[in-house]
């Protein structure tokens, strides 16, 4: 069908807004003729331009996308911003249909669906699972009002993330480790702790993509300034705090959307117990250490009817290692 064909375009498209697109949404958008042959399309990348994803395929179309279909992840904003409003590019530029796949929850921006139906466009709103959670950092942030926390770990088979002597690299195949790099590069932000940058001196720059996320170290220890992270390859934020409220109106403050957490245990498990961390993703390799540092540690737990529950949105092997993908539901 022409619209799963659509909406599988779009998904690729979002997938590359994903960390170009804060604090705005990884909005992609294509327009169609009449025949159901592409005409153009565009994602919105604000490390190149402001215009929203309806603009920029817009503009690559031009003349050609009167009275042409315009399919797009999110639901045409209605309000001026930075931008003016795309609804009225949209009515401009003469387009006869507008397919959107996500609903904006943002008050101030909502309402572009019946804006353009009141302009005498045909609006369909076709609901997609696949639009809706590759676009979900945004929708999630716009919920709760903060950015969505995604803790990544590196374990062996008995979920041990360094050996007893402290070594740690590497628990997993390089594999995994190319999957981590892209994760990275999708991610706004990087967070680890003062114990993780002291002792692993990471560069947390994503190997292999163009991408800059912005480094975060949280914790009370001093890290040396010659460390790594502190490079001007990328900007570093310091949160010389244990305090998770501080720690997250930081993040909030800064208009992220997504957050890959590569801290170790004690700040991974502490934003894990105060119910920060949303998702959690797991590369576990064929290795056995017996002894040696958990990946968790204390949770605040001690009976059984109060264990964190997880939903395994999906696992696929990495190499000789598996990727196993979480949903934090919380208890």
């Amino acid at each position: 069908m022409f619209i799963d064909d659509a909406y599988a375009h779009l998904y690729s498209l979002s997938l590359k807004g994903l960390g170009v697109s804060t604090p705005n949404p990884n909005v992609s958008a294509a327009i169609y003729a009449a025949d159901g042959t592409l005409i153009a399309d565009g994602f919105h990348n604000r490390k190149v331009s402001v215009d929203h994803a309806e603009v920029v395929a817009l503009k690559k179309a031009g003349s050609a996308a009167r009275g042409a279909t315009l399919v797009v992840s999110l639901e045409p904003c209605a309000h001026t911003g930075t931008t003016p409003p795309c609804v009225q590019a949209i009515i401009d530029a003469g387009i006869a249909k507008v397919i959107y796949a996500v609903k904006d929850p943002n008050p101030i921006a909502a309402g572009g669906a019946q804006k353009l139906v009141e302009a005498g466009i045909e609006v369909e709103y076709r609901e997609s699972a696949e639009l809706e959670f590759v676009q979900r950092a945004w929708l999630h942030k716009e919920r709760t009002g903060r950015p969505l926390m995604i803790w990544k770990v590196a374990t062996t088979l008995d979920s041990k993330v360094a050996a007893s002597d402290g070594t740690s690299q590497w628990i997993t195949g390089p594999e995994s480790r190319d999957d981590v790099q892209l994760l990275r590069a999708q991610s706004d932000a990087i967070l680890i702790g003062t114990n993780t940058a002291l002792v692993d001196n990471p560069h947390l720059i994503p190997r292999g993509h163009d991408a800059r996320p912005v480094r975060v170290i949280s914790g009370e220890q001093e890290v040396p300034a010659t460390h790594k992270v502190f490079d001007c390859e990328a900007r570093t934020i310091v949160v010389k705090s244990k305090s998770i409220p501080e720690l997250i109106k930081v993040l909030s403050d800064e208009g992220f959307n997504q957050v890959l957490v590569e801290a170790g245990p004690t700040l991974g498990s502490a934003l894990m117990a105060s119910g920060k961390i949303d998702e959690l993703i797991v590369y576990q390799a064929p290795k056995m250490l017996g002894a040696g540092k958990e990946f968790v540690s204390h949770l605040g737990i001690s009976t059984l009817k109060d264990h964190l529950s997880l939903e395994l949105l999906s696992v696929a092997p990495f190499g000789s290692d598996i990727k196993s993908h979480y949903l934090v539901k919380g208890r």
